[in-house]
């Protein structure tokens, strides 16, 4: 079912991440600007996350002695610095995360936050992180840019693939661990009336059902299997105990591959340079500028992007297939 499978180490059928964005507070920072230091529920909310519920999935991690992914905006590093040290005390990595969850679809300085977000990185994580995930997914093309820019191994924001594939630039290129909401804790779980998220919330056991059949495929598949959640979401009591419980049977039973992210680009690196392996790539941008004046239109009437005309006229475009 998958076309290309990768070579997993020790011949695993499924590489495995339980990754974590611990946005803590920074949601209702960034989207109540004028009033969020005195709403106190949702700052509780999500404070939640690096006090409780992150000592909690380390010490699942601890005990099962496996190694994963957090990314964490770069205001969060500043201010939950206790949390960020036991993260990195566990062996686990921090990825970029913007710097207060900000989206970079808004038409931000993204240099600027993105930059202030290092930062952060360099003074308490030591270093440059190898991978990004954008907030709320919305990668675009300058921040991708920016990644490259800044020797970043990979992304961790697109969409398409089941399993990971090269981003290709004109300025360079990257590792794509590409994510679903199928596998994401915001539908299920949130519940978030100050920015306008007001799903029902699932019961654990329904809520991550889904995720569960998502491994199954992915395991028969010999592909690729993530979880994107968040502590103060997967990580409260009945939600994460169902969590532990699926890790430890999932270890017993299963031959998988539970690993970083910068660890699994470590590994297609090494596949890729031996030759066992030929990534599926993707060119970047998807598309072109539009054509400002005389503005070409399209037989409804929409202005039409110039690799739109090539394409129509047999010439090269911007891109492979997938979405972005």
């Amino acid at each position: 079912m998958i076309s290309n499978p990768i070579p997993w180490p020790n011949g695993a059928r499924c590489a495995c991440v339980i990754s974590f964005d611990m946005d803590a507070d920074s949601r209702i920072h960034i989207a109540r600007p004028k009033d969020s230091h005195d709403r106190l529920y949702p700052i509780s909310m999500g404070r939640y996350g690096p006090t409780v519920a992150v000592p909690r999935i380390l010490e699942t991690y601890r005990r099962l002695g496996i190694k994963q992914s957090f990314f964490v905006p770069g205001w969060c590093i500043e201010t939950y610095p206790d949390a960020v040290e036991a993260i990195l005390r566990g062996g686990h990595e921090i990825g970029h995360h913007g710097y207060l969850h900000e989206d970079p679809i808004d038409g931000l300085d993204q240099r600027a936050w993105f930059e202030k977000a290092l930062e952060a990185h360099h003074k308490y994580c030591g270093g440059t992180p190898s991978g990004c995930r954008a907030p709320v997914y919305n990668i675009n093309q300058e921040v991708l840019d920016l990644l490259v820019e800044h020797g970043f191994r990979y992304d961790s924001s697109m969409m398409a693939d089941d399993i990971p594939y090269r981003l290709e630039t004109k300025k360079g290129g990257l590792w794509e661990m590409p994510v679903h909401w199928g596998t994401d804790d915001w539908p299920p779980f949130a519940h978030y009336s100050e920015i306008g998220y007001m799903m029902p919330v699932a019961g654990p056991s329904t809520g991550l059902s889904g995720f569960w059949d998502e491994f199954d495929a992915a395991y028969e598949a010999v592909g690729f299997f993530m979880l994107i959640v968040h502590p103060f979401l997967t990580g409260r009591l009945a939600r994460w105990k169902q969590v532990d419980a699926w890790l430890e049977n999932t270890l017993k039973t299963k031959d998988v591959w539970f690993a970083r992210l910068d660890e699994i680009a470590d590994h297609l690196d090494q596949v890729v340079a031996s030759g066992a392996y030929v990534p599926r790539r993707e060119a970047l941008p998807y598309y072109c500028l539009l054509y400002t004046s005389p503005s070409p239109r399209d037989q409804r009437g929409s202005r039409m992007p110039s690799c739109a005309l090539k394409k129509k006229g047999g010439g090269g475009g911007g891109g492979g297939g997938g979405g972005g």
